[in-house]
């Protein structure tokens, strides 16, 4: 599985801008990946869901990187 550094410089290498980590573990989430949940969240909704126009570039990430 791919570290979110490594889906980060995909999508920057290939789309030109950087998606932050929460998007990648709401994004993990929608997919039915396990991500890690950060020992400073407080709740189980997302402060910062993954916006809609980014969605495709993480989920084209995690298909180069055989997630899903």
């Amino acid at each position: 599985m791919a570290t979110y550094k490594e889906i980060q410089e995909y999508v920057k290498n290939r789309y030109g801008y950087v998606v932050k980590t929460c998007w990648i573990a709401d994004m993990k989430e929608q997919c039915g990946l396990n991500p890690r949940r950060s020992h400073r969240r407080i709740s189980n909704r997302r402060k910062y869901p993954c916006p809609r126009n980014k969605k495709k570039a993480v989920r084209e990430a995690f298909k180069h990187f055989g997630m899903i």
